[in-house]
Parts: C-alpha cells; structure tokens; sequence
C-alpha cells in the first residue's frame, strides 16, 4: 500500500505540475494577446514584417531599402532586391503624376534611349535608359549665373552645386541612380560602374552658344543635357559623376586645375589614397581610367603638372581602403613612366597592361 500511495503520489504531483505549467502557458498567452493589441497592430505588424521579409538576415536593396518596404525615392519599392516602381503605394515626387504604377511629369516628351556603356572587374555591361527632349530643353534654360549681395564672393563650388542641386533634374536622375543600385549591393561597385559609365560617355563640347559681354561663349550643360546630348567636356561630366556618386551616398569634391582649364571629379577616400592629402581621391572623367590615377597625357596640354584648386561639395560614405584601384594606378604610372621616347612598351610590361585594359576598359590613349 505504502508503495501504492508513493505510486499515486507521484502520479498527483504529475497532475499538478502539468496543470500549473497548463495555467501558466495560458496566462502567458493571454497576456500576450492583451500586449499585442493594447499596443495596436503596429507590433503585429512589426513582427509578421520580420518573418516575411527575413528581416533578421538583414535582406535590402541596393539603396538600403529593407525588403517590401518603400525607398525614399518615390516610386520605387524594395521587392526580392530589386526597387520597382509602386506609384500606387509609395507615391510619386512633387510635380509628377500617378499613371499606372509610374510616375508621369510633363516634361516626358520627346523620348529616346541612350545605352550607356561601364566596365566592372572586366566585365563589359550596358544600361538602357531613356531620356526626355522636353525636360533636356528645360534644363538648358535654366539660368546659370548666381545672384548674391554684400560681400560674399561667388566661387565655383557655387556653381557646381547649382548644376547638381537643381530638384526637378534630380527627379529625373534618380532613376539612373536606381538602375546603378539594382545591379548590385555592393557599395563600392555601384561607384565604379557610375565612374565608367560617366567615362564612357564621349566627349565634346555644346554646339549652343550665348552672349555675354559681346562675347560669345559655349551653352556649359547640365548633368541631364549631358546625358540626353550623349557628351560632355571635363566639367560637364564631372557634374554628372559627382552628382551620381551623391545620390549613392559618397561624400563629394572636385578638382580644378587652372593653368590647363582642366576638372576633375573627388570622391572621399582613404587619406594616404588621396590627392594632396585632402581625403578626396581624384577621379578623370573625359575618359576610362583607374581612380586615383592623376598623371594622365591629355591631347591638348599634356600633363597635369600645376597644383590643382580643392572645393569640397558635400560629406559622406568614404571609399575602402585596400581597393584594387590604388596599387593598379601604382602600377600603370610606373609603365607609363618606364616608355621610352618611341612609344616601346617593353615586354615585361606588355602582359599587366593587356589585363588592365581588360579589367578597367581602359584605351590606347591611356598608356601615353
């Protein structure tokens, strides 16, 4: 008996722990539901949230954008890491007008597509994107002198940031900015693709001109002329670039060399990387060439031999340190400097300039 009531003891005991852990699972699960909706869907939401968009493995697009959510670039929403366009959902920017699940505006007129070509880690690619006539015309009319008052002097930061500060171009530049980012998430390959691509747009000059002073001079484009014209001089590209390395979050510069009426666009950088040790790596834009690499021939002047001016235009993200493009200027500097007065390029070189003209699409010129 004794052994039967230890036996039916047990048992009890089992019961009661059961019936406590029962009790205490519920209680748990009715507080949670008095959290939970006390505290508004908004935590439901949250929590449903994670688990759809795996959130705790960190998933995003290439802007940043956590999955199935909205960029900050209307209209675009983060769908399985690429930003679409969701007008309906997200909304359109100021001056546009829902159509469909774009975005439509009135300069969207007179269309064409220009296919703009980059090289990244020696892979050819290309980018289509179409470009608006009507909106190029408004560009162009836009009035390129600055007024001011009192003492202050105008420089030509000034200027630069008046070509890329303008909101209805940056409008209609943000969608090349999302094409850039849904290629990859990789920060710094969407600096190298939006350097090549500004490289790779052929260059020359305006063929608008205007009077100032009885003087006639060349129509200076803005970023959007540059892609719609599909060319552009030094200054001319180098705003499309600064304005597009921005957008992708680097901070910004640019180099002006006045002797040879020559710029250059900087990107933030390792200091030991940078040009004359401002932290701002300095970036050719009139043709393919490796960043940081400023001992370029140009055709009409040679060299750049002067000391450039610095202007520093906005803060941000700083490229890494130990990228492939630091020591592969190191490199080509060297050759370059090791070519004797005929233009022989000796053997032993031959082999890392065959890969490096494949790796950064670079051109004969290049090499002079």
């Amino acid at each position: 008996m004794e052994g039967d009531k230890a036996g039916l003891g047990y048992v009890g005991v089992l019961h009661k722990s059961t019936f406590q852990k029962k009790y205490w699972l519920l209680t748990v699960f009715v507080v949670s539901l008095i959290v939970l909706f006390s505290g508004g869907f908004g935590i439901v939401h949250i929590i449903l949230n994670k688990n759809s968009q795996n959130y705790l493995e960190g998933d995003v697009c290439g802007d940043g954008s956590v999955y199935n959510s909205c960029s900050q670039v209307k209209p675009y929403f983060c769908s399985e890491g690429k930003l679409i366009e969701s007008a309906s959902f997200c909304g359109c920017p100021e001056g546009f007008e829902l159509n469909g699940e774009s975005c439509f505006s009135k300069y969207q007129n007179n269309s064409k597509k220009i296919r703009l070509k980059y090289t990244l880690n020696g892979k050819l690619d290309f980018i289509d994107f179409e470009v608006y006539g009507n909106f190029s015309d408004y560009t162009s009319k836009i009035p390129r002198s600055i007024s001011y008052s009192g003492e202050y002097n105008v420089s030509r930061a000034d200027f630069k940031l008046k070509a890329i500060n303008d909101e209805e171009q940056r409008n209609f530049l943000l969608p090349l900015v999302i094409e850039i980012q849904n290629l990859t998430n990789n920060k710094e390959d969407q600096a190298r693709i939006a350097i090549s691509l500004v490289q790779n747009i052929p260059f020359g000059s305006s063929n608008k001109t205007y009077s100032f002073l009885g003087e006639k001079l060349n129509h200076t484009r803005y970023p959007y002329e540059v892609l719609y014209d599909f060319k552009g001089v030094c200054g001319e590209k180098t705003d499309l670039l600064i304005f597009l390395l921005r957008e992708l979050g680097y901070g910004v510069s640019f180099f002006y060399y006045i002797p040879e009426n020559h710029e250059a666009a900087g990107v933030k950088c390792p200091i030991e990387e940078s040009l004359m040790n401002t932290g701002y790596c300095f970036i050719e834009t009139t043709s393919p060439s490796i960043i940081t690499d400023d001992e370029i021939a140009y055709a009409a002047v040679g060299k750049l031999y002067s000391e450039p001016e610095f202007y520093f235009l906005s803060d941000g993200e700083s490229l890494g340190e130990n990228m492939e493009e630091y020591k592969d200027a190191e490199k080509l500097i060297r050759i370059r400097n090791s070519i004797d007065n005929r233009g022989v390029i000796g053997p032993f070189y031959r082999k890392t300039i065959e890969d490096l003209t494949y790796k950064y699409g670079l051109t004969e010129q290049y090499y002079r």
